[in-house]
């Protein structure tokens, strides 16, 4: 799986794409099937606490792509909770996949 991340007034360091590339193993646990992943980060300078760090990330699949996006006041919290928002969807798209080719056989 290829990885782009850009980012808004941040530096992306290395510890940040080891933290990404490592939750992004999860999703890959559960479908290999991802073809590439855009991150993007960005930190604004909103009002709430809790809206300042954002991450959003794009899963490239065959046919289809999954997008999620969280905010919070901490950026690892935030790439975290992005991950878990798209995990449920890869789940969520590999049941209907598997749901579609097992109707399929049975007819």
């Amino acid at each position: 799986m290829n990885l782009r991340i850009n980012s808004r007034h941040l530096e992306i360091t290395p510890g940040i794409r080891d933290h990404l590339e490592n939750r992004l193993e999860r999703i890959r646990k559960h479908f290999d099937h991802v073809i590439d992943a855009s991150a993007f980060l960005m930190v604004d300078k909103a009002k709430e606490k809790g809206l300042r760090q954002t991450a959003e990330l794009t899963l490239h699949l065959k046919g289809k792509e999954l997008f999620a996006q969280a905010h919070h006041e901490d950026l690892y919290h935030a790439m975290d909770a992005v991950i878990d928002k798209l995990d449920r969807q890869v789940i969520k798209h590999k049941e209907r996949i598997q749901d579609h080719h097992h109707d399929k056989h049975l007819q």
